[in-house]
């Protein structure tokens, strides 16, 4: 049945004191409270909430509409300005909240109806997701804080707190007296300021409930046009990956005590954690004589050594901490991660890790002659070996390229920055770029040219961002067909770890031509003769000692 002909579920919301005829609340689930590693201390105060019965995907398409389009909530509110918009950037006034991090962050400027009597206000608008857990990675919470600029006080259009907390909070987690009956809700929390009556006849609490309401027809209207956003556990089945997960969890969580970079260890450490999971049951898997991951739940440690594993290691390509390849390295997997300077982890790890971290800079282009590598550089690049590239910027594009060069049995791309192979990747450097739709092939072979774009680019697993519209979707659909150019077989998942860029795309079967099968070799070093041939590319220089200059 069609969800636009479904009438809007009642918006029945509930509070703590059963006042003005509105519901206690039906399920105990803490209020938020900050993480272990803020220097302050604090406790939100829950003020309502109300079921939710949508999926959390939506969350943040819905909470977007609330960023953007304040006046929508108050006559007193002209518009909002963007004054920026990162997910990488966030600032010290977002709360840091046990159980979440940050994704995202909105700065914006909120302009007065009429600013004779009201003044403008800035705000950060952060999104956070759950650190763990099966929906990581997913933005479950906006807070609003704003910025008061010192011997100042709010305008009367902002509610009477310093932060303001719009919280998803799924069926998994809600605890009732009938657990058959425990639904996705919607909460509104707040940190009040001195002597800001929360009570139900309350200012504060009237504003919240009309925000709550706003929200719930927001979330609703979303799901009349639902596509769900991502496609999960396509390459491995999510109890599997789960069980596994939780061993490989604690056998590491230990880093995050450890942590030697400036960076978040609750994020990196539990994402690099889950990719290695995500490593060692899709090698398990694809090397394995039979497909059989069922024998996991009942999985010694011990047993994890006979795994199958890829014949010539793997290459972990712009490695960064070192993190992701220390793991494997721990558990049993031969392989080496390279990058153009060592971090500061790197002499932290186990001898066996540190003499798998390399400082070397990669130059695609002497893949034209490989003789001339030396035996350094050969054991990097072992018969068999398995390419990764998480995150990997500058190399992204080029992991189909070197894995086809090398005779490589696969690769795993989980692209974040676009980079083509000498350039930023944009939509018109893409256009006059290669053209992935030119008739080498015979009409019979797979992968043809007339497939249907809207069927093609459906097959990777997008979901709702499977569309040209931002920048991000168009570059990953630009790897696709790059990586079927070059005749690997399109497999793509979207990882459960805790971060905004977990779609993966992954090689390890090649399409099968019917007769010589060195067309797909020869494109790949025609993308090399391209490149030198521009002049554009330049290999980085690496830094610190010790390090390696690819010849």
């Amino acid at each position: 049945m069609a969800t636009s002909s479904v009438q809007r579920p009642r918006f029945n919301p509930s509070n703590s004191s059963c006042a003005n005829n509105v519901r206690p609340l039906h399920h105990d689930v803490p209020s938020l409270r900050n993480s272990d590693l803020s220097p302050l201390h604090f406790r939100f105060q829950s003020l309502v909430s109300c079921p939710a019965d949508v999926p959390l995907e939506l969350f943040e398409a819905a909470v977007s509409q609330l960023i953007h389009h304040p006046e929508y909530n108050s006559t007193l509110i002209l518009r909002s300005e963007t004054i920026s918009d990162s997910d990488i950037t966030i600032p010290t006034s977002a709360p840091c909240l046990q159980g979440y991090y940050p994704v995202r962050n909105v700065h914006r400027k909120l302009l007065p109806r009429r600013p004779g009597r009201d003044s403008g206000l800035e705000q950060h608008c952060t999104l956070y997701a759950f650190e763990t857990g099966e929906f990581a990675g997913l933005p479950s919470m906006l807070v609003l804080t704003p910025l008061v600029p010192e011997g100042e006080s709010l305008p009367y259009y902002h509610p009477m707190v310093s932060h303001l907390a719009f919280r998803f909070i799924p069926s998994s987690i809600i605890t009732t007296s009938d657990l058959a009956s425990a639904q996705p809700a919607l909460r509104i929390e707040v940190i009040p300021l001195p002597d800001t009556p929360t009570d139900p006849n309350s200012r504060l609490y009237r504003t919240a409930l009309a925000l709550l309401d706003t929200l719930h027809r927001y979330l609703w209207g979303a799901l009349t046009h639902y596509q769900k956003r991502v496609q999960h556990d396509v390459l491995i089945p999510r109890e599997v990956y789960q069980d596994v997960y939780l061993k490989m969890r604690e056998r590491h969580k230990g880093i995050v005590d450890t942590w030697r970079e400036t960076t978040d260890p609750l994020k990196h450490v539990f994402e690099d954690i889950g990719i290695a999971t995500f490593l060692m049951l899709f090698w398990k898997d694809t090397f394995a004589t039979s497909a059989d991951l069922a024998d996991v739940k009942e999985l010694d440690d011990s047993r994890w050594t006979s795994w199958p594993r890829p014949s010539g290691g793997f290459l972990d390509l712009g490695c960064g901490n070192g993190l992701l390849t220390h793991i494997l390295s721990a558990e049993g997997y031969s392989g080496y991660g390279i990058d153009l300077r060592a971090r500061t982890s790197w002499a932290h790890y186990p001898d066996s890790s540190q003499a798998a971290l390399k400082v070397y800079a990669l130059d695609p282009t002497q893949f034209l002659s490989p003789d001339s590598s030396n035996d350094e550089e050969k054991s990097f690049w072992e018969p068999g070996v398995f390419l990764i590239g998480n995150h990997a910027d500058e190399l992204t594009p080029w992991l189909p390229v070197l894995a086809t060069l090398t005779g490589a049995s696969g690769y795993l791309s989980i692209p974040c920055c676009a980079w083509m192979f000498d350039e930023r990747f944009t939509r018109s450097s893409a256009a006059s770029g290669l053209n992935f739709s030119d008739n080498e092939l015979v009409d019979d072979v797979v992968s043809t040219e007339a497939e249907d774009e809207a069927v093609f680019i459906s097959s990777l697993g997008m979901g709702a961002e499977g569309t040209n519209k931002s920048q991000y979707s168009a570059y990953r659909i630009w790897l696709a067909r790059l990586s079927r150019w070059l005749g690997w077989k399109i497999e793509c998942d979207t990882l459960r770890i805790p971060s905004t860029r977990n779609w993966a795309i992954v090689g390890r079967c090649r399409e099968r031509l019917p007769g010589d099968q060195s067309i797909f070799m020869d494109r790949a070093r025609r993308i090399v003769e391209d490149v030198v041939r521009r002049g554009a590319f330049k290999t980085r220089t690496p830094e610190g000692k010790g390090h390696k200059v690819a010849s």
